[in-house]
């Protein structure tokens, strides 16, 4: 007598590789990465003042992907805008967190680039 496996067992061939070794670590690269570039935006944003910086530390505490803190450049960049160390020293530590993760400097994937 032939037994069939029950039909949860069977894979689907959308999943075939899903859950091979190398896909895992891919996929916990990316998070370190993402992880090492949320803190780095975090020391940059933990002593701006005002509402502006308040505004911008719960943005980067929410943010969920890299694209999130892509958009978030801009304004952090500007809120760390001046001349004294500590402010050129967390710009050029975030600029070099950005390309460690966006290594042309160009944007991230975006569903709009085609326009």
């Amino acid at each position: 007598m032939q037994s069939t496996a029950p039909r949860h067992f069977i894979q689907s061939p959308s999943l075939t590789g899903a859950g091979l070794p190398q896909d895992r670590m891919a996929r916990m690269a990316a998070r370190q990465a993402f992880v090492s570039l949320k803190g780095h935006f975090l020391e940059a944003v933990a002593t701006l003042p005002g509402p502006n910086g308040a505004w911008l530390r719960q943005q980067v505490r929410g943010s969920e992907e890299p694209g999130d803190l892509w958009l978030l450049r801009a304004p952090v960049f500007d809120s760390l805008a001046g001349t004294d160390a500590f402010h050129r020293h967390q710009r050029q530590q975030l600029r070099r967190a950005l390309d460690s993760l966006f290594l042309d400097g160009s944007n991230p994937p975006s569903c709009f680039s085609g326009l």
